[in-house]
């Protein structure tokens, strides 16, 4: 083989591999709007418990047109998500199935493996599309409020506040987990707190704790409010729209944490400023956020592949809504971090032995 048929091949074969990576993105695309589709109508719901619906069935319980039904029920089995009996039967007469383990996948929003949330993905990056494209041209950036995006961003987080914050995250901070299981009424503040499950798992799991959750998205709030009455917490669980860089209104606190915040502020050091200031005292500070890599490197990494995607459709262009804005973006690396920290007078940071494939614990002291 000559040397230019060498390197004729070597390009047919990066031009297919690049061309089928494209193809897998774009069927994982589709794929998703569709089940987005069958979460927003209602259509898994309908199937959900069901020894197996015919098309007729599910458009009668679901109320949607029986042509489209068919069509959806079609391709979700195509695509594994549903099961169904007796393929060869004619159309009308197939029953398709919803299995119990992606039931709840995509329904029990507490549950561990719960991935509903990002079925809002596909909304939210048309959105997004958008409200970007000019942004990047002028330098712009966009207010959080247009994005629309707070009910995804609490799906996708409320599974491990559920599950893991007081069980796995707070012992990792010994005092404070000693201080919370001896019955302590600690005084606690979610800054930037979204939808406010961080703080209502909280105070279910520990009965004697009051806790204030602060955001500057009217939406998030009003959420947060309805689901702490929702839950029984709104007497110990308090939710205000704040700017996380104003001075505290004198409350001290034992705990302030922040949850995939810092990463899209314009002045982060003016928020963590306002941390170290609320916990002066003897508090402690928790800031939870995004599990850059420790430097910039091409690897194809799948994590560092969606923050570098959010950071461009999402995280920059919110944190650039500012006449002056430190531009972060959601890769923010624990260099960056440690500079932001240390700019607003704490003297070190300490990353907790915490394991988590999407998060790092940044515990930032003096």
């Amino acid at each position: 083989m000559t040397t230019v048929e060498a390197s004729t091949t070597d390009l047919d074969q990066q031009l297919e591999a690049f061309a089928e990576s494209f193809f897998g993105a774009a069927l994982g695309a589709a794929e998703l709007s569709v089940a987005w589709l069958g979460r927003s109508l209602g259509l898994y719901t309908a199937l959900r418990g069901a020894a197996g619906l015919t098309v007729a069935e599910l458009a009668e319980r679901a109320g949607v047109d029986q042509r489209y039904a068919q069509e959806w029920l079609e391709h979700q089995a195509v695509a594994r998500v549903l099961s169904v009996d007796d393929p060869a039967a004619p159309a009308t007469e197939r029953r398709y199935r919803l299995p119990e383990a992606h039931a709840i996948a995509l329904l029990d929003e507490e549950h561990p493996a719960y991935v509903g949330g990002l079925l809002e993905i596909p909304p939210v990056i048309a959105r997004s599309l958008q409200l970007v494209h000019d942004a990047i041209r002028t330098g712009a950036g966009v207010p959080f409020a247009s994005y629309g995006l707070h009910d995804m961003q609490a799906g996708f987080t409320r599974p491990m506040f559920a599950n893991a914050f007081a069980a796995e995250w707070l012992p990792a901070l010994p005092e404070v987990h000693r201080r919370l299981e001896a019955g302590e009424a600690l005084r606690i503040a979610d800054f930037g707190c979204g939808e406010g499950w961080a703080g209502i798992y909280l105070a279910e799991a520990y009965p004697s704790v009051r806790v204030d959750g602060y955001d500057l998205d009217d939406a998030s709030i009003a959420a947060a409010r309805e689901h702490a009455s929702a839950r029984g917490v709104a007497d110990r669980v308090q939710f205000d729209l704040r700017d996380l860089r104003q001075p505290d209104p004198g409350t001290r606190y034992d705990l302030v944490f922040t949850c995939e915040v810092i990463h899209d502020l314009a002045d982060p050091v003016g928020a963590l400023a306002t941390m170290r200031r609320a916990t002066d005292g003897g508090g402690t500070v928790l800031v939870i956020d995004e599990k850059a890599a420790e430097s910039f490197e091409p690897s194809g990494d799948p994590i560092e592949r969606l923050l570098y995607g959010f950071s461009i459709l999402h995280c920059l262009p919110v944190g650039r809504d500012a006449e002056s804005s430190a531009a972060t973006g959601t890769v923010m690396r624990p260099d960056v971090f440690r500079r932001y920290a240390q700019e607003a007078g704490f003297s070190d940071v300490e990353v907790l032995p915490i394991e988590h494939p999407f998060f790092r614990f940044y515990h930032p002291v003096g």
